[in-house]
């Protein structure tokens, strides 16, 4: 029986996440008459203080929130048998909504390496720079000085952040730059920049900067609570979709259907586990997959699903001296720390309210001696990805002042802080689709991968290592929680407990045996995660090559349909994935207007914060 049109516009965009603020507020900015319609499962985040302001980010991890999906992968013996979770974000803005706004960049050769057609990094540079006011330094030649995005340090400094660099350049023997964002500069150590407005203190994310601040658009339309579970096709054309009230979202709302159709275009922007749960419930994808599910085949693409990649994490907790500026009474919610630094932060926009506790980093290679040390299951995957490639990091090292998460709701209250090891170019992939349960409701079939390949697990250990080094060299050292680390055995040299200060920075380093080392092994497996960068699953290559869109963003074997968000990278890029969430973005606004004759001229990103809410 058909469902009854409630509605037509231009323009609807299934998913509301970064990818998709950017895409619809440009094309409404360039051309206010467009009829825009963006479909969100999750709700709405303006002016949310769990959104604007930046210390509130680990809020969202909380096993009860409800702007975070999260997706259980399958058990994995890689993973000693553990059931993997990866959240992805359930809002309007997406991750740049609930992310903890680290500022990194990856390599202008990344780009390069995806070889798609417009893609290279020589035509995506210019709109990196167009998105962003880089407020952190002027005239760097790769930063912009007026785009909509701000970054800058945050709203004060953390101690033991200096303390990490001096530690790194000393001991560690690296070098120090202000910028190491300016997509090459590699293996050196850094102040770590945020997503964060450096005059409001408030969180720099896509929808504040790119649909809320056109409230006065009547034209541009946002509806919560929807989930698209569709594409509506006629004779292989998209014309619309199909939706129901989101059940995490709108729990009381009946499941009922209803189509509201697109004259011009439907983009899926709906991430790396979303875009392909739609393109698979449209009937595009491969055969067994829509067979299980009882979904007749429209098109045959085997790659919908595939290509699964993330950075792989390890968060390891220490003891922070007494006297140490962490974010660990804002995290645990002592009201006298919150209540003073608000009224700071409401004052002039500075404080710990403007912070994420993470000041500093550097995207680490290995020297000589330390990837003689990891051993040789890594070298293939070193001489075959990393050795001929300087700009390409292994991992990034950094430090969080304060301890948050799972940590924070079993630790006792004090000073912590935690080393941060995520290895950006894992080689292993994993894949996900959808299934259905015995009872028939869907569900995911969803592969991590992680650890899959045998290299991917070495400089997760010898980070484990190098970082406990660095850590316990620095001031604010008072020791390791033993729950974060491995159960190193009886009597071993390894163990380091509970102190009264650092070592001195020219101390040996601990020396580990063979059990010590599998002890590790054990503990990273146990423990490693995801860092929240989920891509890949609907991956711009050529269709032969398990490709799912073309250049310009195209599902293969349909028209009018297209794909934006980091679902599309056919690579893995060396950056926490914000920053090119915003690019892709701000590269598919500008194809879709090529495509539809819309000039792209110059926005005015003033803010209209006073929004119709009914319309909203």
């Amino acid at each position: 029986m058909p469902h009854p049109v409630i509605s037509e516009f231009d323009i609807i965009f299934a998913g509301g996440g970064a990818t998709a603020c950017v895409v619809a507020g440009r094309l409404a900015a360039w051309d206010p008459s467009l009829g825009i319609l963006i479909l969100e499962g999750g709700q709405h985040t303006l002016d949310q203080a769990a959104h604007i302001q930046p210390y509130q980010y680990p809020s969202h991890q909380a096993p009860t929130s409800t702007t975070m999906t999260f997706n259980v992968g399958n058990p994995s013996p890689r993973l000693n048998g553990r059931t993997p979770i990866v959240p992805c974000a359930h809002c309007i803005g997406g991750g740049s909504s609930v992310n903890a706004m680290f500022y990194t960049r990856a390599p202008a050769s990344d780009f390069d390496d995806w070889g798609a057609d417009g893609w290279e990094s020589k035509n995506l540079i210019p709109l990196m720079k167009k998105l962003e006011t880089y407020e952190v330094q002027p005239d760097r030649p790769t930063h912009g000085y007026s785009g909509p995005i701000k970054v800058s340090s945050g709203g004060c400094k953390l101690s033991a952040s200096a303390e990490f660099i001096h530690v790194g350049t000393t001991y560690h023997k690296r070098q120090y730059a202000e910028d190491t964002d300016d997509l090459e500069t590699c293996n050196t150590y850094s102040p770590w920049a945020k997503y964060i407005d450096g005059t409001t203190g408030r969180r720099s994310d896509a929808a504040h900067h790119y649909v809320y601040n056109q409230a006065h658009n009547a034209n541009l339309h946002i509806w919560v609570g929807k989930r698209v579970k569709r594409v509506i096709f006629q004779d292989n054309r998209a014309v619309g979709v199909e939706f129901t009230s989101d059940p995490v979202s709108c729990p009381d709302a009946g499941q009922s259907s209803s189509i509201v159709r697109a004259s011009k275009l439907v983009v899926v922007s709906a991430g790396a586990f979303g875009s392909p749960a739609i393109l698979e419930r449209s009937g595009i994808g491969a055969e067994a997959i829509l067979k299980r599910c009882n979904i007749e085949q429209l098109v045959d693409l085997p790659g919908v699903g595939e290509n699964y990649r993330d950075h792989n994490g390890i968060f390891v907790p220490y003891f922070a001296a007494e006297g140490a500026i962490t974010m660990d009474p804002l995290w645990r919610g002592k009201e006298s720390v919150v209540q003073e630094n608000l009224a700071q932060w409401k004052t002039n926009g500075k404080s710990l309210i403007a912070q994420n506790g993470c000041d500093a980093k550097i995207k680490w290679r290995p020297d000589d001696d330390e990837l003689k040390a990891m051993g040789p299951v890594f070298q293939p995957r070193w001489k075959e990805f990393f050795q001929d490639r300087p700009d390409k990091a292994v991992a990034i090292f950094a430090l969080s002042e304060g301890s948050a998460g799972l940590l924070l709701r079993i630790l006792p209250p004090r000073n912590y802080m935690v080393a941060c090891c995520f290895t950006l170019y894992p080689a292993s992939a994993g894949s996900v689709h959808i299934k259905l349960d015995e009872n028939g409701q869907e569900g995911i079939d969803f592969n991590t991968g992680y650890l899959d390949d045998p290299s991917d697990i070495v400089p997760l250990n010898f980070g484990y290592k190098k970082m406990r080094e660095i850590v316990r060299r620095m001031p604010s050292y008072r020791g390791e929680v033993p729950i974060g680390h491995p159960g190193f055995p009886e009597g071993s040299a390894a163990v380091c407990g509970e102190t009264t200060g650092p070592v001195d920075l020219k101390a040996p380093d601990l020396i580990y045996t063979a059990e010590d080392d599998e002890a590790i092994n054990r503990h990273i497996r146990r423990r490693m995660q995801t860092t929240w960068h989920s891509l890949g699953t609907c991956a711009m290559k050529p269709r032969a090559n398990q490709g799912v869109i073309d250049a310009r963003l195209n599902v293969y074997g349909v028209t009018n349909l297209k794909v934006a968000d980091m679902s599309i990278a056919p690579k893995n890029v060396g950056t926490n994935t914000y920053s090119t969430a915003l690019l892709i973005g701000e590269k598919a606004a500008m194809i879709i207007a090529d495509e539809l004759g819309i000039e792209c001229r110059p926005c005015s990103h003033e803010s209209s914060w006073q929004s119709p809410r009914s319309r909203l």
